[in-house]
């Protein structure tokens, strides 16, 4: 039984993923903010699936807390095989000369450093697996700059440099790194963004299929079953009707 753990797990990619795993029969730590949340996925997992399940509720940006929680890691699985570093949002959509410095913290606190406390704790339970592996959440944004997306793209264009460079720092241990970036998808993400006006993330999808959270569970799940020997470094995904955050087609343009 293989043990997987995905960050930001109470919903959108992260609990889908956390559940495409747990329908594999794989062991799941699914850590979050909110506790509830985490609560309700562990038993609607462990019911369906009869899944070993640990939850840890924590914030990435905050070090103390995410090194704490994550020493509980070993006490329910002896290695670690898979994770999932999916903790990440989007704060606020501004000009780069009155965008809100709190926004910026917030999202440098968690894409990156969350990103890097987790990673650097839980190294030395995946080199304990046959066959580590580390799937980053990155964004088509870390490829493609777009107006008002200034920190945002730079923290994601970071997550995408910081996969490149585990793949060669881990190379010797024989770990495989998934940068995989995604395009317009459907889930909490514009909410968020948006400090949750509803219309305003509604907009972003109108006109359009977008993807959804387990259409990138299905990717993170396909590449994990790939041959030991094959690794993806980088996948770009987006819904058919966008080319890149400059070309998209909506019913009626």
């Amino acid at each position: 039984m293989k043990t997987v753990l995905v960050t930001g797990a109470t919903s959108g990619f992260g609990q889908a993923i956390a559940q495409r795993f747990a329908a594999g029969g794989c062991r799941l730590i699914i850590c979050g903010r909110r506790m509830e949340r985490l609560i309700a996925l562990q038993a609607s997992m462990q019911q369906r699936w009869s899944t070993p399940v640990l939850s840890l509720c924590f914030d990435v940006r905050n070090r103390e807390a995410t090194e704490q929680s994550l020493q509980q890691v070993p006490h329910f699985a002896p290695a670690l095989d898979v994770l999932v570093n999916n903790a990440g949002l989007a704060a606020g959509l501004d000009p780069i000369d009155s965008g809100s410095v709190d926004d910026w913290d917030q999202m440098v606190d968690t894409n990156l450093k969350g990103l890097l406390y987790v990673t650097r704790q839980l190294l030395p339970l995946l080199k304990q697996s046959s066959a580590p592996y580390v799937f980053n959440i990155g964004s088509t944004a870390g490829k493609y700059i777009y107006e008002k997306g200034n920190v945002y793209c730079a923290t994601k264009a970071a997550v995408a440099a910081l996969s490149e460079a585990m793949r060669i720092d881990l190379l010797r241990y024989g770990f495989r790194v998934t940068n995989l970036q995604p395009g317009l998808a459907e889930t909490e993400f514009s909410l968020v963004r948006f400090k949750g006006d509803s219309q305003r993330a509604r907009a972003v999808y109108e006109g359009l299929q977008p993807l959804r959270a387990e259409d990138i569970a299905e990717l993170v799940w396909y590449c994990f079953n790939l041959p030991p020997h094959v690794c993806i470094n980088e996948m770009t995904v987006t819904p058919t009707a966008q080319a890149n955050p400059f070309y998209i087609l909506r019913k009626g343009t």
